[in-house]
């Protein structure tokens, strides 16, 4: 069996048995010795190694940065994760923006177990220390106040409205995870269309291979997962709604624990605590809502940070080709200058760019992603990130992620994308550069997961293979990671619709929209009429850019979103010649959904209309750019 000091002795060997990383202890358990599972050599983890020492010699994070740790007892825990759920209201007992009720009555039988589990939790423990819910379990889930000692985790009693089971197909096996022969690499098919909870029990039933399941370093065993294609058309992250996002994030943490749970694996979160950022202005150490309000006062519209595209359009211009990109540091003393520079003279565009060598982007990218204030990934949300590489397949492992993604803040989830991006194109130059995936993945995962917590025993060095596996997951799978699931886009429909039922008549409002939803109706009742004679797919397409703003178009089976695009071009260009009525540049435009059961979506070309008409009738179609 590998020793303590044998691993040290290979990794840090000028560290042998002193048991101490500079500043902080080493407790036995926080090294990273071989685990069963994991099928990673010695050698191959000399580049995390080498990064994390990298990452101590260039100096500790400022002590201002430092995040305070914070005990949280039970109710504690579980207030935070109901009112992140969107379900604040069974805590508080106000009113919010989304009717918990309305939530409540769209969950899977599943999903409203594991609510009505962490309710219970949360009143019992409220009792245990004399205090009142200021709502009553039973109020929300009939029947379902179990007695002081009695499991809290039994099915609920879902009141009218709720759903019934979802009916799990059966998934086509996978090769890579389904057979005993191997893992050789394939390209797979995610399924979207049902939550991940509910065909894990059925999946793993059918699927085991425990000799798949192995962190390998060979990067060519990693099982390829496509999205699929369904007809009423992928769905992006940007291609939602701020609003709509907001409340996926709400089903997303739902439907996640209750993948967690299903698995029998603990969800940890950290609390979210104050913490002191340098300052409002500045680059380093600066939050990331700071940085881009200030960016937006510059650049409108502003996804990324200014200084972290720059830094990435660098190392893109000079080092993709650099033999050792990433992994050779610059010189500190350097890279400590030109961060001083950065900070007096980036916002007044007096920064020399040309002065700035690959190795020094390398290392001021590295060092603004852990300077930042709170992770990249989040800190209520890091430990979840670091416990999917205790879920045994691939697949589950992908599903468990692509749900944290849906999760991360917009800015924080942008600029996530934007570096793995970047970290694609550095492997995909790997005979220049001699930097596979593993290698990338290996110097980037200390940098996203290294703890900076002020008791902390080096968190970081358990499961080092395992953290750099994740990595290697988001950088290959990003694609679909940043694709927003069927279900979930299925579940914001429902939401949306139980959100309109739920609401109180008698106010003026109400009566206001009641006048307005009857003359809709009327309006309907004509169009009735009309689609009776024409048939049903009768659509008006507005487009308030183009010369011809409108146009009527009878929906057939066969009609995508890219052949609306196409004739309103082919229209327009007939028209005016010159595509739009906006000066200057002009800006490609896409088809978008907008109200109905949906605040706003941006269509995919492939979307087959009349499929999404049935879905969402009262929707508006309009042609135009996005964020417009």
């Amino acid at each position: 069996m590998t020793t303590t000091d044998e691993v040290i002795s290979l990794f840090m060997p000028e560290w042998q048995g002193s048991q101490q990383w500079p500043g902080r202890m080493i407790s036995q358990e926080a090294l990273c010795l071989p685990r069963d599972g994991f099928a990673i050599s010695q050698d191959s983890m000399e580049d995390y190694w080498s990064e994390v020492r990298n990452i101590t010699e260039s100096g500790p994070v400022c002590q201002e940065l430092l995040l305070e740790e914070h005990s949280m007892d039970e109710a504690e825990l579980e207030e935070a994760w109901l009112q992140e759920a969107g379900l604040s209201t069974l805590v508080s007992g106000a009113s919010g923006d989304t009717p918990a009720e309305a939530l409540l009555s769209t969950l899977t039988r599943s999903q409203a177990a594991l609510v009505q589990k962490r309710l219970n939790s949360y009143t019992q423990t409220l009792r245990r220390h004399n205090r009142q819910s200021a709502r009553h379990v039973r109020d929300i889930f009939p029947g379902s106040d179990p007695a002081p000692g009695q499991p809290a985790d039994s099915g609920p009693q879902i009141s009218p409205g709720g759903q019934l089971p979802v009916k799990v197909p059966p998934w086509a096996p996978a090769r890579g995870e389904g057979s005993g022969s191997g893992c050789e690499p394939v390209r797979e098919t995610l399924q979207f269309e049902v939550p991940y909870s509910e065909g894990l029990a059925a999946y793993r039933r059918e699927h085991d291979c425990p000799d798949c399941h192995k962190t390998r370093r060979d990067d060519g065993a990693l099982p390829v997962f496509l999205p699929p294609t369904p007809k009423l058309g992928l769905t992006r992250v940007q291609d939602l709604s701020s609003e709509d996002m907001k409340k996926i994030s709400y089903i997303a943490l739902i439907e996640l624990t209750t993948f967690f749970d299903t698995l029998g694996i603990e969800l940890k979160r950290n609390r979210l605590t104050r913490n002191k950022a340098r300052a409002e202005s500045g680059i380093f150490g600066v939050s990331l809502a700071t940085l881009l309000e200030n960016d937006q006062k510059k650049l409108p519209g502003s996804k990324v940070p200014l200084v972290f595209k720059k830094l990435l359009s660098k190392l893109e211009q000079t080092g993709l080709q650099t033999e050792g990109i990433l992994r050779v540091p610059g010189s500190a003393s350097r890279v400590k200058h030109l961060r001083q520079e950065l900070e007096a003279k980036f916002y007044e565009d007096q920064f020399d760019w040309e002065q700035v060598r690959h190795n020094d982007a390398a290392g001021l990218l590295k060092m603004f992603i852990r300077e930042l204030p709170s992770p990249l990934l989040t800190q209520q949300h890091l430990p979840a990130f670091l416990a999917v590489q205790n879920i045994a397949t691939y697949r589950n492992q992908i599903q468990a992620l692509h749900l944290l993604i849906m999760l991360l803040p917009e800015a924080n989830r942008d600029t996530l994308k934007a570096l793995l991006e970047f970290l694609r194109k550095v492997v995909a130059h790997e005979e220049e550069n001699r930097m596979s995936l593993w290698n990338v993945s290996m110097i980037v995962a200390p940098n996203l997961f290294i703890s900076r917590s002020k008791n902390a025993k080096l968190e970081e060095m358990q499961g080092a293979a395992g953290a750099a596996h994740l990595v290697r997951l988001l950088i290959t799978s990003q694609d679909l990671l940043w694709t927003v699931p069927c279900f979930l886009i299925s579940h914001l429909r429902k939401l949306n619709e139980a959100s309109v039922g739920k609401k109180m008549l008698g106010s003026e409002k109400s009566k206001r929209k009641l006048l307005r939803r009857w003359h809709i109706d009327r309006n309907k009742g004509e169009k009735t009429e009309l689609v009776g004679l024409l048939g049903e797919g009768l659509i008006r397409v507005h487009a308030p850019l183009h010369a011809k703003v409108s146009m009527a178009l009878l929906l057939d089976g066969e009609t995508k979103a890219k052949d609306v695009m196409a004739r309103f071009d082919c229209e327009n260009g007939s028209v005016s010649g010159r595509g739009s009525r906006s000066c200057g540049k002009r800006h490609r435009q896409y088809l978008f959904e907008v109200g109905g059961n949906l605040g706003e979506r941006c269509l995919d070309p492939d979307t087959y209309l009349l499929d999404l008409y049935r879905v969402n009738p009262n929707c508006e179609w309009i042609f135009k750019p996005r964020n417009s």
